[in-house]
């Protein structure tokens, strides 16, 4: 698996699929899952709204809509909008968006920073956990991952845990 960290807009990404860090009700009200629905449309948020509840751990694949990516991988990081969670949220979300990409055999992922929002995950932390779960998948799919950030912290975060885990590889 390819991977590359890339600092942009998850909505304007030329892939396969994008994973959204969903709630387990669906309901995309703020943040990254706002921005998909905004640009790639509400059936997003109908599909995955029809799909809940959703577990943490678990994930559900919906249309891309208006997006370029045809899919959107909703993986719940928390159970209700807006609650704190733990940086195991985030390795049970990224693994379960790992395993549905797997399963669409998408070659091209883009996977925004998980449960750093209102999830109140710390930067490194939560990179840490990401690029845990990226290095533990051994699927052929998908075949190549982008780690997309919107701020320069971000950045540095994933690129200082795929530094770490390369030494420690």
């Amino acid at each position: 698996m390819q991977i590359h960290v890339v600092q942009g807009d998850l909505t304007e990404m030329p892939v396969d699929a994008v994973v959204n860090p969903a709630n387990s009700q669906g309901v995309m009200g703020g943040g990254v899952a706002a921005a998909l629905r905004t640009k790639g449309g509400q059936q997003i948020e109908d599909e995955a709204r029809a799909s809940a509840p959703i577990a943490v751990g678990a994930a559900v694949v919906t249309t891309g809509g208006d997006l370029f990516a045809k899919h959107v991988i909703h993986s719940p990081t928390m159970e209700e909008s807006g609650q704190k969670i733990g940086v195991e949220n985030v390795r049970r979300a990224t693994r379960a968006a790992l395993i549905a990409a797997a399963r669409l055999q998408v070659q091209t992922l883009a996977i925004p920073a998980m449960g750093t929002g209102v999830g109140g995950v710390p930067l490194d932390e939560a990179a840490r956990a990401m690029v845990d779960e990226l290095r533990a998948h051994k699927q052929p799919h998908p075949v190549t991952v982008y780690l997309v950030a919107a701020t320069e912290a971000m950045i540095t975060a994933y690129e200082g845990a795929l530094k770490n885990a390369l030494v420690a590889g």
